[in-house]
């Protein structure tokens, strides 16, 4: 039985749904597009670099003729998680959403990029525990909060120095490190080529295709 079927990431309040036996499953899907699949779990700071560093390597992966789907947060706060707020329930609920999602996309055969701010380990724990080893990669986009605050892209940080944003990832609300990432990248001294390019060494290594 596929490992989407029995590692159910929070108690079912209907559980006597029994699913279905589908006839194509992921392995099926991996051999039809020639490659395996697996979710790559970008977390780090608001303009840390998770965005650009992901759509850099998405482009990649896609020029190598395989296929991604990409998870931005902000992207799946316009529809997925509109109703959510940033309180830290409406966050685990947002990763909740959004790995749910993610398992979905790798057991159809899809190499799935997200790009969640994603603050509690707690939470990224609870994401990782949807998926068999090896296929949840956890890249954390490393800076400094004073980098962060001088990047600014969005004018976020300023917004929430002034009381404008409230529960601001950083500022009033705490970012938990990554214990045990498989990847970090610094964004302070690497480009997003040379970050890219890390990621990609990393997912040859392990096989992903070829």
């Amino acid at each position: 039985m596929p490992p989407s079927l029995v590692l159910p990431s929070h108690p079912l309040r209907t559980p006597d749904l029994v699913p279905h036996p589908f006839e194509i499953e992921r392995q099926a899907q991996s051999t039809l597009k020639g490659h395996r699949s697996l979710l790559l779990w970008f977390t780090g700071m608001s303009g840390a670099g998770k965005s650009c560093i992901a759509n850099r390597v998405q482009a990649g992966l896609h020029g190598k003729r395989l296929h991604t789907c990409l998870l931005d947060g902000d992207r799946l706060r316009q529809g997925l998680t509109a109703d959510l707020g940033f309180a830290d329930n409406d966050r685990k609920e947002n990763i909740r959403r959004t790995a749910e999602v993610g398992r979905l996309m790798v057991d159809a055969g899809v190499i799935t990029l997200v790009c969640l701010i994603s603050p509690f380990e707690q939470e990224r724990r609870m994401a990782r525990a949807l998926f068999v080893p090896g296929d949840f990669i956890e890249i954390f986009i490393d800076a400094p909060l004073h980098v962060l605050e001088l990047r600014d892209p969005k004018g976020l940080y300023a917004k929430a120095r002034k009381g404008l944003i409230k529960n601001f990832t950083g500022i009033d609300s705490p970012y938990e490190r990554p214990e045990a990432p498989e990847i970090v990248i610094d964004s302070t001294t690497s480009s997003i080529e040379q970050a890219a390019h890390t990621i990609e060494s990393f997912l040859k290594r392990q096989r992903v295709w070829g």
